[in-house]
């Protein structure tokens, strides 16, 4: 069925989904991967998990400063409800894509490791080794994870209502286009 409904731009489409397969990925190496203790170095699973993380962060920067650019289409005409809880839901999961990564970077930093953007370029540390509020924020890190599975959850519940119960062109609207 071809949709009428503004679509978004092919840039915020492939940023989505880009960051939907990295999230995905990332996810499965924090369950995987060996708890973080004293003595622990970054490597192997743990690794990749900060490559990933990073990735993930500069992939949302790059979507928060093009949205901003190039705007996003208007939300389709639904109960103010609807449209307010879509709103918030946005919101946290661009704020948990950017303060997730930071507070694992900050974590990190504490324990002395280098951060590197997508497990290559090496990145300045966001604290001092051994700073004891950033070695806290590795806490605080996992509470976010949970916070933002939990909007990631609503997240695709509402995409998967509006594309399935109420078929509408909401979900249609962030679907990858055919060349």
């Amino acid at each position: 069925m071809p949709s009428s409904a503004v679509v978004y731009n092919p840039l915020s489409r492939a940023l989505h989904w880009s960051i939907v397969l990295l999230v995905a990925v990332e996810f499965v190496l924090a369950w995987l991967m060996p708890d973080v203790h004293r003595g622990t170095q970054p490597v192997g699973l743990i690794a990749w998990h900060i490559g990933v993380g990073t990735t993930i962060l500069a992939l949302m920067l790059l979507r928060l400063l093009w949205r901003g650019v190039g705007g996003a289409p208007a939300l389709l005409p639904g109960p103010t409800w609807q449209q307010h809880l879509a709103k918030l839901v946005h919101v946290l999961l661009y704020a948990g894509f950017v303060v997730l990564p930071l507070l694992g970077w900050a974590n990190a930093s504490s324990r002395g490791w280098t951060v590197h953007l997508a497990g290559v370029v090496g990145l300045p540390a966001l604290a001092a080794s051994g700073a004891v509020w950033a070695h806290k924020m590795g806490n605080v890190h996992q509470v976010v994870a949970y916070v933002l599975l939990g909007a990631i959850g609503l997240h695709v519940a509402g995409a998967l209502f509006h594309g399935v119960v109420l078929r509408d062109d909401t979900l249609r609207r962030m679907w990858p286009r055919k060349a």
